[in-house]
């Protein structure tokens, strides 16, 4: 059989990209330095794909930033403010990816990829939006590649998905722009064509969302127009994350001559492939192989799979029709195992990164089966389970995530206790990660300093940030977080039940790249893994500090599970963890505590069908089960930012939790409406400025913002109301300067809402 993937990791072998990319925003290097950087990144990755034996190959999957931004340009979908600058292209790009101070643009939205932790820039379709064939970047890219004598396809994500995931500030909707869209994509077909290019790949995953019918007759009348003019260029269309159930029949009644089905993920695409059958007339691509987690591939259930698919006429593999894949692309892993000489012996027989990836779809291709044996992700033995702990996470019941009193009462409570002013002050926990922080800890790796020396900086660093924030006015304080090099990472590696990488990096969104710890055997805490240093932090102040913990549904979407435990025992697992942690610090004297849940929407289930008995049955006990031990007058914060939560918000009013900040600004406080709309009851905090963007806010700015949230959710700035003022997210990723900055513009933006309310100005 063939083999075909969608896409490979585009950040380099040891983060080329990142490195370069950022060297280029610091002014370090210039566009032409930059895009050689591109070059021999994509050069790399053809290479590698080529001599792994991978038949189709894809072009196009490359990205400074994000293929839903390239996609955007290519097709001439820029909103007019960003043309009106007079940017040139690069810089306008960037512009829209993370804003531009000089040229004071704000980014576009950010939201999570599906149910991946990538996120992508949201396309901005307004009512005088020109969609018009305007790039040449998958022909370039094709050109670069057969430089190479490497034949490759181009993958461009498809109409349908674009219009599903743009905004529409205006007017129009999707329907509105799909003459222009078809028109496009047919203008794509007849370049393909007289560029010689024998095939290119649409990325559809939209499809298997829930669709209405009016949804499916767009997708129908967008390809019959599209395909009627595709010639001779063979279109494939791709699916990732999920099934097709809701227009099995319309898509395989399309003249497509390829179709991609994720069989991983895709848990009905079997069913419907038995029920209605495929066309025998067109090549079949079965994502066989996860794209999405690391361990190996357990060769004789993905033979079983790939012989029930071979059992109907048309997809047999003897006719050429039937060529395997990765259920998605492998973006969503890290590059190479070739660097991880640390990891446990045992534990790295296991796993298959990206290029290794590429060797298990081969042999599978070539054998039927990769290995002379099945492998199991992890064999649950004794030295990898522990009974005392599956035995306390089948004991749990309703009462163990269930918090008393009730959360009004708790209300009172609280108010009484802190004695808040109106619309209080914080930060969401990381402050910069500045070349200090980070050369302590290079030099305690490197051993030129001991452990104490290094935690003697740490705290300085802590006292410091706490001075600063003391001076900027924020009611509500944190310790800064340079103890921790990532929100997961830091909790998985002094948790028991995890394996770390040492290069196993994976993008995030543009140059943000993490490093995702392994689940390898049941989790436990055995010390206390934040209590000192909260402690020592709340020790410099008269103010609350808040004890900073990260929750465990993140930790678990966050990390690369187990495939043979179920989801909820380690989410249950590692909440009783933290809940540990949770109730150390309460009786140290830290009286609120902040337990992150930045991930909760990231592997809910695409489908509303799936969500209850699937994920939120067990997600939103999970976090429950954290803080449900704590006394009425200790305050639990929750943090979630870049998705769309319209969709459950009553579910996330269900944490129980006192007080949740929301990612808000870049997508122009639209949580707002959903929040008054469900009577939310939890206090909140929608951040009021872009921490992924350079960008300073100005004061009128946010409190314009703070007048919009003031209204929309009818609270008041004389008294404290249960809204609070913050940031999007944390500030790790931001220069000390312009954080600085950002933060007095924010406690000045608040001071004169509170004193312009209250009569004083």
């Amino acid at each position: 059989m063939k083999t075909a993937i969608a896409g490979y990791p585009r950040i380099g072998t040891h983060r080329e990209l990142k490195y370069r990319t950022e060297a280029f925003f610091r002014g370090e290097i210039d566009e032409a330095e930059l895009n050689e950087a591109g070059r021999a990144i994509r050069r790399s990755n053809w290479i590698t794909l080529k001599q792994s034996g991978i038949d189709s190959i894809p072009s196009n999957d490359f990205s400074y930033y994000d293929t839903m931004l390239d996609t955007a340009c290519l097709i001439g979908a820029v909103p007019e403010r960003y043309r009106a600058r007079g940017l040139s292209e690069t810089r306008q790009y960037f512009a829209m990816a993370r804003g531009d101070t000089e040229a004071d643009l704000k980014a576009l939205a950010m939201r999570k990829w599906f149910n991946t932790n990538y996120h992508y820039i949201v396309p901005e379709l307004g009512d005088d939006a020109r969609i018009t064939l305007t790039g040449d970047k998958p022909f370039d890219e094709y050109r670069e590649a057969l430089a190479l004598s490497i034949e490759t396809r181009p993958f461009i994500i498809g109409p349908f998905t674009f219009l599903k995931l743009a905004s529409y500030p205006g007017t129009k909707r999707a329907k509105d722009f799909a003459g222009d869209i078809v028109a496009v994509y047919r203008d794509i077909l007849e370049k393909c064509a007289t560029e010689k290019i024998a095939s290119v790949e649409f990325g559809e995953n939209a499809l298997v969302t829930d669709l209405t019918a009016e949804d499916i007759a767009l997708f129908v009348a967008l390809y019959r127009e599209i395909l009627s003019a595709k010639k001779e260029v063979s279109v494939r269309l791709h699916t990732s994350f999920g099934d097709l159930r809701d227009c099995w029949q319309e898509v395989m009644g399309l003249p497509f001559d390829g179709i991609a089905l994720d069989f991983v993920e895709g848990e009905k695409n079997l069913e419907l492939l038995e029920r209605f059958g495929f066309p025998g007339d067109r090549e079949l691509v079965a994502g066989i192989i996860n794209g999405k987690n690391v361990w190996k591939v357990d060769s004789s259930k993905a033979c079983a799979v790939i012989e029930r698919i071979s059992s109907f006429s048309g997809c047999r593999s003897e006719n050429g029709r039937l060529v395997l894949g990765t259920s998605c692309s492998l973006l969503h892993v890290p590059v190479s195992l070739a660097s991880e000489n640390a990891l446990d012996a045992t534990i790295r027989a296991r796993l298959s990164f990206a290029e290794e990836k590429l060797a298990e779809l081969r042999m599978l291709a070539d054998n039927g089966s990769g290995y002379p044996e099945s492998t199991q992700s992890v064999a649950p033995d004794d030295a990898l389970t522990r009974s005392a702990i599956q035995k306390r996470v089948a004991s749990l019941a309703q009462k163990d995530w269930t918090r008393v009193p009730r959360r009004d009462e708790r209300k009172r409570i609280q108010r009484d206790r802190f004695r808040f002013p109106a619309l209080p002050t914080t930060t969401i926990g990381s402050f910069p990660q500045t070349q200090e922080v980070q050369s302590n800890r290079a030099r305690l790796r490197k051993g030129e300093i001991t452990q104490a020396q290094y935690n003697a900086n740490v705290r300085r660093l802590i006292a410091d940030c706490v001075a600063l924030q003391e001076e900027i006015g924020l009611d509500v304080l944190v310790h800064g977080e340079f103890e921790r090099t990532d929100m997961v990472e830091f909790f998985g590696a002094n948790l028991e039940g995890f394996a770390f990488t040492s290069n196993g990096w994976v993008q995030s969104y543009g140059t943000r790249c993490v490093k995702p710890p392994v689940i390898v055997s049941d989790v436990a805490r055995t010390k206390a893994l934040t209590v000192e240093l909260a402690e020592y932090a709340q020790s410099l102040t008269t103010k609350p500090m808040k004890g900073m913990l990260t929750g465990p549904v993140t930790i678990l979407n966050w990390s690369f599970p187990r495939e043979d435990i179920p989801l909820g025992d380690s989410a249950f697992e590692i909440a009783l963890a933290i809940r540990e942690e949770v109730l150390e610090l309460e009786s140290r004297g830290i009286a609120i505590i902040q337990i992150d849940e930045a991930a909760l929407k990231e592997k809910i289930p695409l489908r509303n069908a799936d969500r209850d008995a699937k994920y939120l049955d067990w997600a939103i006990p999970a976090f429950r089960l954290c803080s449900s031990g704590v006394r009425p007058e200790t305050q639990i914060h929750t943090h979630m930012c870049y998705s769309d939560f319209t969709d459950i918000i009553s579910a996330i009013d269900a944490m129980d939790a006192d007080v949740i900040t929301f990612e808000a600004s870049r997508s122009n406080l639209s949580i707002l409406d959903s929040l008054a709309n469900a009577g939310f009851e939890t206090d909140v905090g929608p951040g009021v400025y872009d921490i992924h963007s350079p960008r300073v806010p100005p004061v009128e700015e946010i409190v314009a913002a703070i007048r919009t949230m003031l209204k929309k959710l009818g609270k008041r700035a004389t008294e404290y109301d249960g809204l609070w003022v913050n940031p999007d997210c944390g500030l790790k990723t931001r220069g000390e300067r312009e954080t600085i900055a950002s933060l007095k513009n924010l406690v000045e933006a608040t001071k004169r809402v509170r004193h312009a309310d209250s009569g004083r100005a």
